[in-house]
């Protein structure tokens, strides 16, 4: 029986999407829910998975649009899997047909195979690492090198004895590389962040606010608690959770933050579902952590690592990246000191974490070494005033300085009990 598998709706008012790359050949033999295809949008990453299981007959070229609807393949269920099928699961662990094929080619080289001219020319732990994805020789190397001149031998002649063997084996770096430019067809995704991007800047009135937060806190909490935390929870205690949480909670204070632009209208949700952005090899995806107003730091740390999860491996669902009114974004991670973070509209708000540098600063008239993180606000102008953008800042710097705070939403525990 010959089953087709269509090109499944990434969501509403998208009709075309780009197959990004088939992870299996055509006449492979495949199971049921086994992945076939990557499917770009211009909103999401999805995969294409079999119904069933049997032998697929490709109809669509890898970096080809098509249409939702659209069938990308046929699986012939009348060829029914052997025991040797396994190996296409590792095909998928590995990178797909063609890198299990380069890894056998490599295993069954026989490298230690030298001519004897070759047996004393020396080679950098690099160099070796490079030959081994290549599949290479050494001799297949030195039969590529470029034709020996006279320039060479007098530069050989004039080392000491001892430093001519090395110099080979540096004369292997010394070959220049050839001037080529490559050349990648921008994917959907990328084409839509881009576009996106642009009308952010064209569209709004945007503006950043900056603030410090000293770090000893939280940082204190983690290294006492963390073992505890894992142990109980299941996931480690990280940063992000802390600044997701007193995000949450800073916005009871400064709900304009947590507003967006409806036409005409103030839109202010009694919710705060928060976009945290993830780098992917796709590019930058941004999951939703819904109601994070009511999530305790273990809640938030579990959903997160679900969805980075889902993102980086191109799982995740489109309603799992829409609907968010904040967004949390840490280049830190990446050795960022300070940045101004662009809105992900429709949202009017978007915080931006940093790296944490120990850095001097004056404690009850004292100068102490604290590590330090620089925070920024990016915010529309439109509808966000200069008091709620640099008092959101405050209250989210009270709450990570002292931790404790967020239980009482950012207020000192001596006003609740002067009930002021």
């Amino acid at each position: 029986m010959i089953i087709e598998i269509k090109v499944p709706s990434p969501g509403e008012s998208i009709t075309e999407v780009e197959i990004a790359s088939w992870l299996v050949n055509d006449g492979d033999v495949v199971v049921k829910d086994q992945d076939l295809a990557e499917i770009e949008s211009d909103k999401a990453t999805l995969t294409l998975n079999a119904d069933k299981a049997g032998k697929i007959k490709i109809l669509v070229d890898a970096e080809q649009s098509v249409a939702v609807g659209e069938v990308a393949c046929t699986i012939d269920t009348s060829v029914a899997p052997t025991e040797e099928t396994p190996a296409v699961e590792e095909a998928e662990q590995t990178g797909g047909p063609d890198k299990v094929e380069e890894k056998e080619k490599v295993a069954n080289k026989d490298k230690t195979t030298v001519a004897k001219e070759y047996e004393k020319v020396k080679i950098t732990p690099v160099a070796q690492n490079l030959m081994e994805e290549e599949g290479w020789s050494l001799e297949d190397v030195m039969n590529g090198l470029h034709r020996i001149s006279k320039k060479d031998i007098q530069a050989i002649k004039n080392q000491p004895a001892e430093e001519v063997s090395g110099s080979l084996s540096q004369g292997l770096a010394s070959v220049p590389k050839e001037r080529e430019v490559e050349r990648q067809k921008m994917s959907s995704l990328r084409k839509k962040l881009s576009a996106r991007l642009v009308a952010v800047k064209q569209e709004t009135a945007m503006l950043t606010t900056f603030n410090e937060v000293d770090m000893s806190s939280v940082m204190a909490m983690r290294k006492k608690y963390q073992n505890l935390f894992v142990e109980k929870h299941g996931v480690k205690l990280g940063f992000m959770s802390f600044f997701i949480k007193a995000s949450a909670l800073a916005m009871q204070k400064h709900p304009m933050v947590n507003s967006m632009i409806d036409g005409d209208e103030i839109v202010t949700p009694n919710y705060v579902d928060i976009s945290v952005a993830v780098q992917t090899p796709k590019g930058l995806m941004v999951p939703v952590i819904r109601n994070t107003e009511s999530l305790s730091l273990a809640q938030i740390e579990d959903t997160l690592k679900q969805l980075a999860q889902k993102a980086r491996s191109g799982k995740i669902s489109l309603n799992e990246m829409t609907g968010g009114t904040f967004t949390v974004t840490n280049g830190g991670v990446f050795g960022s000191m300070l940045s101004t973070p662009l809105i992900n509209p429709p949202q009017s708000a978007i915080l931006g974490m940093h790296n944490i540098v120990d850095r001097p600063m004056a404690v009850n008239g004292k100068v102490e070494i604290r590590p330090v993180m620089y925070t920024a606000l990016s915010y529309d102008h439109r509808i966000i005033d200069g008091k709620d953008s640099v008092g959101f800042l405050v209250t989210l710097k009270k709450m990570l300085e002292n931790p404790e705070l967020m239980l009482t939403g950012g207020d000192e525990l001596e006003k609740l009990v002067l009930d002021l």
